[in-house]
């Protein structure tokens, strides 16, 4: 009788260490299986997300990503104003698991739209706190001293729906706690002083550095992926029965509309015009409009969060702040385009 040997299949191991401390998500190839207490995002090039649950092997669609994320939970250290380093909040939170209302989930949109490779709990950790200074410099949330039980509920109830709107983030605890200790003043405004650039003799206001190319491709490619899921939150908004309220809710949709059509027909960086290559500094101007397009963007999700706890006295005023930062995106967008210049 002839016997067939087989050598027995091999499942490749993944290499995720420091996964729920350093790290929240790292990359799982092509083969694995998603640990225990794990689960794993995988996104394509368009930015289409799909879960897999523990214990799945994964299979890789060509051109997709996969993350093996750890939900947590994690805690952290915010401090809520950039002034005042010794006031701070220690934030227990999560990833939930998918939300069946939800036909895209917020944290895996985050990955696919912001996520590299590896994305460390610190990083992810500062991006939290900057959305939470912005706000509550923009007096979107307020946490006043002295603060009393109704007023640190309202702040509770704000930041919760904010880190969910834009981050996926579930907060399982959040409490206020002293960094007096382990945050030394003297140190933070030496390092603030160090970081100030030297005066300038020049006239015009000397230009900030940075990665031109890198900067526009990852803000326009959250302009891309995200801009549908804001327009789609927006358009789910219970707003009060207005006639008023519903045009300008209306009119605020068609001009998103148009805003997110421009980003899909976006012009490369790098040209003024088909085969002709865009001078250096036009390009930067072109990745500082894709750069301010991509902090009102930040904004337009906080508004959502807001939008969550509407009542009618505060729709007119959500309306216009929707207002402002709509026009920002059409003003950012339409500068980016229209940049042209000679021939480098």
């Amino acid at each position: 009788m002839l016997k067939l040997f087989t050598r027995p299949f091999r499942q490749p191991a993944p290499d995720l260490a420091g996964l729920g401390a350093a790290f929240i998500a790292l990359p799982l190839a092509k083969g694995c299986t998603v640990p225990p207490g794990c689960f794993a995002v995988l996104a394509d090039q368009q930015g289409h997300t799909r879960r897999l649950s523990e214990g799945a092997r994964l299979l890789v669609v060509e051109g997709e990503t996969a993350w093996c994320v750890h939900p947590g939970p994690y805690t952290c250290e915010l401090t809520p104003f950039a002034a005042a380093p010794e006031i701070g909040l220690r934030v227990a939170f999560a990833f939930d698991a998918p939300d069946p209302r939800e036909a895209h989930q917020r944290f895996d949109l985050f990955l696919a739209s912001e996520g590299s490779a590896r994305v460390a709990l610190d990083g992810f950790v500062a991006a939290l706190q900057l959305a939470l200074q912005r706000e509550l410099a923009q007096g979107n949330i307020e946490l006043p001293p002295c603060t009393s039980f109704e007023e640190w509920n309202v702040f509770r109830s704000g930041f919760n729906q904010l880190l969910y709107t834009r981050f996926g983030v579930m907060v399982d605890d959040c409490i206020p706690v002293e960094l007096g200790a382990s945050n030394d003043l003297a140190a933070l405004l030496s390092a603030r002083l160090a970081l100030q650039p030297a005066p300038q003799p020049a006239a015009l206001p000397p230009q900030e550095a940075f990665d031109a190319a890198g900067e526009d491709a990852r803000a326009l490619r959250r302009l891309f992926l995200e801009l549908p899921g804001v327009l789609c939150g927006l358009r789910l908004a219970v707003l009060p029965a207005d006639c008023a309220i519903f045009r300008r809710h209306q009119e605020l949709l068609r001009r998103l509309d148009l805003v997110s059509l421009a980003v899909g027909t976006m012009p490369a960086l790098e040209l003024a015009a088909p085969g002709q290559p865009l001078a250096g500094a036009e390009q930067l101007r072109r990745a500082r409009h894709s750069r301010r397009a991509a902090a009102a963007l930040d904004e337009a999700w906080a508004l959502l969060a807001r939008l969550k706890h509407l009542d009618a006295a505060q729709a007119g005023a959500l309306l216009e702040e929707a207002d402002r930062i709509v026009a920002n995106l059409e003003c950012d967008c339409a500068a980016r385009r229209d940049i042209a210049g000679p021939p480098a």
